[in-house]
């Protein structure tokens, strides 16, 4: 290798990769992917499983252009939904060039976590091991979790970082950079997800649903964009409906005098119009849809292959 000469130009040679992030519900995948992009391209909740779709964060670091795809929780499957996201998960994790395994400290090498060790071995690309909520333990437990997992897998790089307080994310995102292979850009400069905003508008109403429900209802329910206009004032009227499997899960979505979906919207229009950056009018209805979680049209509009077994 030939070291470059003074006052010779920096090479403009750019990088481009798909790093896909792996690892058991509610590890701080979303929380990691929105830190990366430096803005909100997907949902974050305390609840588990809330990511169904691979969403793609978008990141130019210098020269670089890192594609994030925030994979659904790995989990044991029970329904369909589930053995539909979890083989979305593993398919991203083939698709990508790099994959970043993803641990909570805390929890460390539970079982859910060497379930997921155990199908690594058959994703040859380069596998980074980034462990979570570092703050929540003591260096010496990190220490001693890191040097176990990487007993168990050849991570090529551990990175321990908090995502929610942006520690070790920077080194992490500089890392990324220099991993990707080289090629062109796919995306332009300025775009930070391939998800449309009509999509991510969705995703933040589901969001606020998960923060005001609780037990099942949220994985029952899916929301969808109907309808967007640009008013010549320059606010957006926005149109969701919310479906559920049940008349019952429709009055629970209501609420006592429509009080929750009055709260779920007021929430939801108030995250979409500082995304937009325009005033948003955002009307949420409520309709029953018996089974749509056996629907193959709805799976393909969350972007899930619809199992067949």
């Amino acid at each position: 290798m030939i070291d470059q000469l003074p006052g010779e130009p920096v090479s403009s040679a750019t990088h481009c990769g798909f790093v896909a992030l792996i690892g058991a519900p509610n590890v701080g995948k979303s929380t990691l992917v929105n830190a990366l992009v430096g803005s909100k391209v997907t949902i974050v909740s305390r609840k588990v499983q809330t990511t169904r779709a691979l969403i793609r964060g978008i990141v130019v670091e210098n020269n670089a252009q890192i594609i994030l795809v925030d994979t659904p929780g790995i989990f044991a499957p029970k329904r369909r939904l589930d053995r539909a996201m979890v083989s979305t998960a593993w398919s991203g994790a083939h698709d990508a060039d790099l994959v970043c395994v993803l641990l909570d400290a805390r929890e460390g090498l539970d079982e859910e976590a060497e379930a997921i060790f155990a199908k690594l071995a058959n994703v040859a690309h380069d596998k980074i091991l980034v462990i979570n909520k570092i703050d929540l333990l003591l260096r010496e437990k990190l220490l001693a979790l890191a040097k176990a997992a990487n007993d168990r897998i050849a991570f090529k790089q551990t990175f321990m970082i908090s995502a929610l307080s942006g520690n070790g994310v920077d080194d992490l995102r500089r890392t990324l950079a220099a991993m990707v292979p080289p090629g062109p850009f796919h995306y332009p400069e300025d775009q930070m997800s391939d998800a449309p905003i009509r999509q991510l508008a969705a995703e933040i109403t589901r969001e606020k649903i998960f923060q005001k429900l609780h037990q099942e209802l949220p994985y029952r329910s899916t929301v969808e964009t109907d309808g967007w206009t640009e008013r010549k004032d320059k606010s957006v009227r926005i149109e969701q409906t919310i479906f559920v499997e049940r008349e019952s899960q429709r009055k629970i979505v209501l609420g006592k005098g429509g009080a929750t979906i009055k709260s779920i919207g007021a929430d939801a229009r108030k995250e979409i119009a500082e995304i937009i950056e325009q005033p948003v009018h955002l009307f949420l209805f409520v309709k029953v849809r018996e089974n749509w979680g056996e629907d193959p049209d709805r799976y393909r509009e969350m972007g899930l292959d619809f199992p067949t077994e």
